[in-house]
């Protein structure tokens, strides 16, 4: 007699269905099946550690049912084994969190065999089984979960925090890939409250095994005394940097700038922004930002202070006639810290100085210059030195500091 085979909906879409928010994708597990069975159907391998198929129709991802057993240190430490006989319940209790661990049938009955919708209305995430502690990207995993429902209320139960502890005392950290942690910090920080994910971290003993150097900028002095420490500070430029609705790559610059205050050298502080994206293997983009917030944070507080020819200094090595879209996401991530001083969400007068001053810069035309026969370094040189004396105009008009 064939075994039946059945589909069940998964995982997040079950999850946000019940707490009433958008479902954006939905996975689907498949009992009873195997991989030559989904084929004949038409569903497209694509699942490399697994069986993982495509549907022809939705492009939805369909899973055959699946077991896992630790055989190694870190995320690709596992072994999965799949089989038609494996049940519904075997595959949700591998699961990190019981509101993950949820699944519909295609008529809609629920399935809840860990108690997720139970830990939904008491706002929880808690572990499913004590198998959690086997895999250490999900203390990653949970801190994000916690940013994204922040906002709604949740919380880490506490049995689940104490694994996540033991987790970060093991080492088991450092098994982990950068592409993987990357792949979920950079998640993270997308989200409605990513301070949150921060806040986890270091509350679970991960962010020291993960980013030394932010834990060492987040026990130095606040500049504000409304926070207690640097991290307090640092945390609210990165939610006014999600409050903003940054992209990434202006949260990752929100959130390592600070380190142009690093004591007791600036220049320490450069080279922990390095590291930090080298040891992650940050994508060039955010890594490019982070450094130049890092190096003109300063020069981005002091703006009205400038003259024209610092200005001019500025726009070089931001390089905003080439990169205008950089140079955007500078200020922006700059202005994200100046709302803590200002208390407003307006645009900040730093910012739109640089903005003005730099479409000043932008619009002195080369035809002048090559009208008199100026070619290569001699044209640069020539440029540089008439930008520079439209800037100077500008700080004049606006009674700012003369050139010097």
């Amino acid at each position: 007699m064939k075994a039946k085979i059945n589909r069940y909906l998964v995982g997040g879409a079950v999850r946000d269905r019940l707490l009433g928010l958008p479902v954006t994708e939905r996975d689907w597990v498949v009992v009873g099946a195997t991989p030559e069975i989904m084929q004949t159907k038409g569903f497209r391998p694509v699942g490399q550690d697994f069986p993982v198929f495509l549907d022809p129709a939705t492009g939805e991802e369909h899973a055959l049912a699946r077991t896992e057993r630790k055989n190694g240190r870190g995320y690709g430490g596992f072994i999965f084994h799949a089989s038609p006989e494996i049940t519904l319940e075997e595959d949700l209790q591998r699961r990190d969190l019981t509101v993950n661990a949820m699944a519909e049938s295609e008529d809609g009955a629920l399935i809840d065999p860990y108690g997720g919708l139970r830990d939904l209305e008491a706002r929880l995430l808690r572990h499913v089984s004590p198998a959690f502690a086997e895999d250490p990207l999900r203390v990653l995993r949970v801190a994000r979960f916690a940013a994204r429902y922040a906002g709604l209320g949740f919380r880490i139960a506490p049995e689940t925090m104490t694994l996540m502890r033991e987790l970060a005392s093991s080492g088991e950290l450092q098994a982990l890939t950068a592409e993987r942690s990357w792949k979920e910090i950079s998640r993270a920080l997308m989200e409605s409250r990513p301070e949150v994910f921060l806040q986890v971290l270091d509350e679970c003993g991960a962010l020291a095994e993960l980013f030394p150097e932010l834990k060492a900028l987040f026990q130095q002095a606040s500049p504000l005394s409304a926070y207690q420490d640097r991290a307090g500070y640092q945390l609210a430029v990165l939610h006014n940097a999600a409050a903003m609705e940054l992209p990434l790559a202006a949260r990752w610059t929100a959130l390592l700038q600070g380190f142009a205050d690093s004591q007791p050298r600036p220049a320490d502080g450069l080279a922990a922004v390095r590291a930090i994206n080298q040891r992650c293997k940050v994508p060039r983009d955010c890594a490019d930002l982070a450094q130049m917030g890092c190096l003109h944070l300063a020069d981005f507080r002091a703006a009205m202070q400038l003259d024209g020819r610092a200005l001019g200094q500025l726009f070089r090595a931001l390089d905003i006639y080439r990169r205008a879209d950089r140079f955007e996401l500078f200020v922006a991530a700059a202005e994200a810290e100046q709302r803590l001083h200002t208390n407003d969400t307006l645009p900040s007068a730093q910012g739109m100085w640089l903005r003005e001053a730099a479409g000043i810069a932008r619009a002195v035309p080369v035809q002048p210059l090559l009208g008199q026969g100026l070619t290569g370094g001699a044209l640069g040189e020539a440029l540089e030195q008439a930008r520079e004396a439209a800037l100077q105009q500008a700080c004049r008009r606006r009674g700012l500091p003369e050139k010097t």
